[in-house]
């Protein structure tokens, strides 16, 4: 099985999970009035619409190089990863209201045992996502998994902030559920600004890897005298690289070509991540 399709596989089961865990908090949330379980239900809801981003994302990424994108299309998941962070902000939206209601005295929190078994059932299913994306994430070298993992991962300390918060409704604080409510929304709002920021920095060709051990391995190639000038950019686990090479000025054009061939792929062999090596070839003075 490709990458591509790999990815999707995480992608469908995931989001079967997360529909099935958004909607219990969000429907019980509504029916005890629980501003918290609410919020964190809305919360949940976007992981599951991350989700559907994801498979959309990964289909175009999926795409190979063509006239118009000689890079290939793999950036085009970075780009679904940052509207995964504007959902997170949306989220905040959503549970800012809740929060505003329930401080207005609009909702009275009720808090049954059901309640403890659902958030405590969801939050099971969560750390079960979020291991399991990340972990795949790592291994198939997917920018969106990583993220969207981040993303459900904070779905597991709102839960035990929300459990807390239901002990302490239960004990006649009833203003913990609206206080708890908008914990939740700052750290969604948290979580989104850094899904954002790391994101934007692949879009902007930060460097990426260690060009330190790309220029012993250049060097470590026959006939390489220096490496310099080093430049790296692209996504995790799709990588492009090039640099520039020291050789003797008295090798012919062709024993020159041969060795820029051999340090393209002693790099690539390496270094798994990196796709592409652009060699410019000097005359060592």
């Amino acid at each position: 099985m490709d990458r591509t399709s790999e990815i999707r596989k995480v992608l469908l089961i995931t989001l079967i999970l997360n529909i099935l865990v958004s909607g219990a908090k969000v429907l019980y949330g509504y029916f005890t009035n629980s501003v918290a379980i609410t919020s964190d239900g809305f919360h949940s809801m976007f992981d599951g619409i991350s989700n559907v981003v994801g498979l959309i994302g990964i289909y175009i990424a999926s795409h190979p190089p063509d006239k118009c994108h000689p890079y290939g299309h793999r950036k085009y998941e970075t780009v679904f990863t940052i509207f995964i962070g504007l959902l997170m902000f949306i989220t905040c939206i959503e549970i800012f209201k809740e929060v505003y209601a329930s401080f207005a005295g609009k909702r009275q929190a009720v808090v049954t045992d059901k309640s403890f078994f659902i958030m405590l059932v969801t939050m099971a299913v969560n750390i079960f996502v979020t291991t399991y994306e990340k972990r795949m994430g790592l291994k198939l070298n997917s920018e969106f998994l990583i993220a969207d993992s981040q993303h459900t991962k904070s779905d597991i300390f709102v839960s035990i902030s929300v459990i807390a918060s239901l002990i302490l409704t239960k004990l006649d604080f009833s203003i913990a559920d609206s206080i708890m409510g908008l914990i939740v929304g700052i750290l969604v709002a948290r979580m989104g600004i850094n899904i954002i920021r790391e994101s934007t920095e692949t879009l902007v060709d930060r460097t990426r890897g260690d060009t330190l051990s790309i220029q012993k391995i250049a060097c470590s190639v026959d006939g390489v005298i220096e490496c310099h000038d080093i430049r790296t950019r692209g996504s995790k686990g799709n990588v492009f690289v090039d640099l520039h090479v020291l050789v003797n000025p008295s090798l012919s054009l062709e024993d020159a070509h041969k060795i820029a061939d051999m340090v393209e792929e002693k790099i690539k062999s390496s270094l798994p991540e990196v796709v592409d090596v652009i060699v410019h070839l000097e005359p060592s003075s």
